[in-house]
């Protein structure tokens, strides 16, 4: 099996080189990721720009673009093979609810979304994460990914991938399969005097998960729940955002008018 591995914490990222050597046991693994962090790009294309692959090891690319462009790049003719699975991280941080519209790990994947396999974004969720410089420090949830993989991914319908959020504890609990949780508004932007006297601006801390158990998944919880119970969240997501159950009525009251 060839697997392709990007990120959005860049190339010398420990996550990423955790997950790599996780990996490498279930085939050939190339590592095609930024440059240097590009978070937040979600799944962003460089078009104004030609981009640089460089090679700076054995089947380890940088990218002088967004995580989007690593994938694309990678499954459009960088490499004279396919791939048979996209797994974007393991990202420094936790990618739940409304933070799936931003991130690059998730638009990384997303980018992967046609291949006969779904492919996979995969986050260590945790308050003391981002200061990881080790990649003994994702060992866990790197080995939890091999063992996902390795016992057989689910089929899902074209145009999904999954989004998995691995808690940072002691002892994982288990898996979960759950819905995208929703956070309440961003934090206010901050604002701040340069030394040159020029006004610039924060933006916001991510809001807080909000409770909203949806009747219509049963006994099925978010993936807040699942993470911060210690278990690991598995989130089937699709490119589609279309709301079908209003289509018909949006259709019906707007057309006299259209």
């Amino acid at each position: 099996m060839n697997i392709l591995i990007a990120n959005d914490d860049g190339v010398f990222a420990p996550g990423i080189q955790a997950l790599a050597h996780a990996l490498k046991p279930l085939g050939r693994v190339v590592i095609v990721a930024p440059e240097s962090e590009r978070s937040g790009f979600s799944s962003a294309l460089t078009l104004d720009r030609p981009l640089r692959p460089i090679p700076i090891a054995q089947d380890i690319w940088a990218v002088n673009g967004t995580p989007a462009d690593c994938v694309y790049l990678s499954m459009n003719g960088l490499f004279d093979f396919e791939f048979d699975l996209v797994v974007s991280g393991i990202n420094s941080g936790a990618n739940l609810g409304d933070d799936v519209l931003y991130s690059g790990t998730v638009g990384a994947a997303f980018e992967g979304r046609l291949m006969t396999q779904p492919a996979i974004a995969v986050s260590l969720a945790g308050p003391n994460v981002r200061a990881y410089q080790h990649p003994a420090d994702y060992a866990v949830a790197a080995q939890w990914v091999h063992d996902f993989i390795a016992n057989g991914l689910p089929t899902l319908p074209p145009r999904h991938i999954l989004n998995i959020n691995i808690p940072d504890v002691a002892e994982l609990k288990g898996a979960k399969i759950t819905y995208q949780g929703r956070r309440s508004q961003s934090k206010p932007i901050t604002s701040h005097v340069d030394p040159r006297g020029r006004q610039v601006y924060w933006i916001g801390l991510a809001g807080e998960a909000v409770a909203d158990p949806r009747k219509d998944v049963g006994e099925i919880q978010s993936d807040f729940f699942a993470v911060a119970n210690g278990y690991v969240s598995i989130t089937p997501i699709q490119m589609d955002a279309t709301n079908y159950d209003i289509l018909g009525h949006l259709h019906d009251s707007l057309s006299p008018a259209l």
